[in-house]
């Protein structure tokens, strides 16, 4: 097992810190397709309505500080590709460019769960 880094399985993903794994964090889109709830072990922990109205809190769930903003990072970047339309390969370059652009290029290591 990596030291650092993410497990992607579809929409969900775990963020791996100190050999320790976080998750899964997830996402649902609302009824009528115009929103997104993001979840941490299955509770909501957040929710995008527009690109003016996003709202997170993940303080509840007493998270390591990088494993939150790891997790952060790595939602919006998600979000962002799905709603661009962007494939999915093209989703975890961009989430690895990402990382690596603010800091923490330790946890641009992915594993991918095969299903």
């Amino acid at each position: 097992m990596i030291s650092h880094g993410l497990r992607l399985d579809g929409s969900r993903f775990w963020v791996i810190h100190r050999r320790r794994v976080y998750g899964p964090f997830d996402y649902e889109w609302s009824r009528d397709f115009c929103g997104v709830e993001f979840q941490y072990q299955g509770q909501k922990f957040g929710e995008y309505c527009s690109v003016e109205e996003i709202c997170a809190d993940l303080k509840p769930f007493h998270l390591p500080h990088n494993v939150f903003e790891v997790a952060s990072i790595a939602i919006g970047t998600i979000l962002s590709g799905i709603l661009n339309g962007d494939p999915a390969a093209n989703r975890e370059i961009r989430l690895i460019t990402k990382l690596t652009e603010l800091g923490y290029c330790r946890y641009a290591q992915i594993e991918s769960v095969a299903g």
